[in-house]
């Protein structure tokens, strides 16, 4: 079994060797993973699927929307992919406290930063590559039908600014 150590690990060495690119850092998790077996990429997909449910909360997709200058349904999925790409002490640090991004990340470039669509499916294309059939169910408990917390109205700039002080400051409009 792969423990959350050796995934965090994964996660940290590819992001490092991609110098923070998330489409590059995709890529290489798929050459790391399909030097595993098949049921550790399943491992490895398990503990990035529980994250990426657990990161589904409505002050984290505030958070994403002044990073991002807005986010959809589409576009927040994709921020979660690219946050747990961050690693371990920026994803909890964001997950505790969404606001703390402001002094987590040390650059956010929109360009770049923010879209992890590749990494969400790096582990079902090794498994693929390595067993050539689709990865199957998980076994996890499915996302929440709505995000945790309490709603946060995305259009509402002085209600962002408020709930996210260090954030809007840095990285917000203007």
């Amino acid at each position: 079994m792969m423990d959350e150590t050796e995934f965090w690990e994964i996660i940290d060495s590819t992001r490092a060797a991609a110098e923070g690119d998330p489409e590059d850092q995709a890529d290489l998790l798929v050459e790391r993973l399909v030097r595993l077996d098949p049921d550790a990429v399943l491992d490895f997909a398990r503990h990035f699927e529980a994250r990426f449910n657990r990161a589904y909360r409505w002050d984290l997709w505030g958070a994403a929307a002044v990073l991002l200058g807005g986010a959809s349904d589409d576009a927040f999925d994709f921020f979660r992919c690219w946050l747990i790409g961050q690693g371990r002490e920026v994803f909890e640090g964001a997950v505790h406290d969404p606001d703390s991004l402001a002094g987590l990340l040390d650059d956010f470039d929109e360009e770049i930063d923010g879209d992890g669509e590749d990494l969400g499916y790096a582990a079902d294309e090794a498994y693929e590559q390595l067993t050539g059939v689709v990865a199957p169910d998980l076994g996890l408990p499915p996302q929440t039908a709505e995000p945790e917390g309490t709603p946060v109205n995305f259009e509402d700039d002085s209600a962002l600014a408020e709930r996210f002080p260090s954030l809007w400051e840095r990285f917000g409009p203007g």
